[in-house]
């Protein structure tokens, strides 16, 4: 089973289209050796918005000569997809049927004490000194991807201290999945208890609601 660490730049937040995409793909969690690499960049079928302008830097005049953002697709191999948020990127490109695993869902149960949980906060958390060099590129795709890999290796370091060696991206996904369920309500008039302290009507309630994220579900569930 092939796991690949996955980053994309899109046009924004509003049905956004893809604009660049990286990944690395990955021998095994306990070598973490890269067996190729890829980056290209691709032409969105709408403009980029002026915050994922100012975020990634790529202007849509240097994409007219590009691949059509529809042409992208994941090496038919890929059954593990890593990012951080995974989620995002993996809707951009179509929701693609695939395990993934969310090193920043990871991050938050292995360090939950830091202040953020963002990619970049979380390298100079685990790598102070290399730190500015490292996020010289930072929200540039294969830069992106490299990244998450360095703080997949601490990832699975953590683990390791706390007696669950990864032995398998299986193992590693079901890690994810576990630290994706909230142990904390994130939102409404109870923003902030325990899920296990909710009130019964209001977890009946929130279950009965639409689009509920299915983690929470999960969690509210028990």
């Amino acid at each position: 089973m092939t796991a690949y660490i996955f980053d994309s730049e899109t046009t924004g937040f509003q049905e956004p289209h893809l604009v660049e995409a990286a990944w690395l793909k990955l021998d095994t969690p306990s070598t973490l050796a890269v067996t190729e690499e890829f980056l290209q960049r691709y032409r969105p079928g709408k403009p980029i918005e002026l915050g994922a302008l100012a975020t990634c830097h790529i202007l849509d005049e240097e994409l007219l000569d590009c691949p059509p953002h529809t042409q992208f697709k994941l090496p038919a191999d890929a059954h593990y997809l890593i990012g951080h948020n995974v989620d995002y990127d993996w809707s951009v490109i179509g929701q693609p049927d695939l395990k993934r695993i969310c090193t920043a869902a990871l991050s938050r149960d292995l360090w939950p004490d830091a202040d953020s949980h963002s990619q970049s906060a979380l390298i100079y958390l685990h790598y102070r000194t290399e730190a500015r060099d490292l996020l010289r590129n930072a929200h540039a795709a294969l830069d992106d991807v490299k990244n998450c890999r360095l703080l997949l290796i601490k990832i699975l370091e953590a683990l390791k201290a706390r007696g669950q060696t990864v032995s398998s991206w299986e193992a590693l996904w079901q890690y994810s999945e576990a630290a994706r369920i909230p142990k904390v309500m994130a939102f409404g008039k109870h923003k902030g208890l325990p899920i296990k302290d909710l009130p019964s009507d209001y977890r009946a309630w929130l279950l009965r609601q639409p689009d509920v994220d299915p983690y929470l579900v999960k969690a509210l569930r028990g």
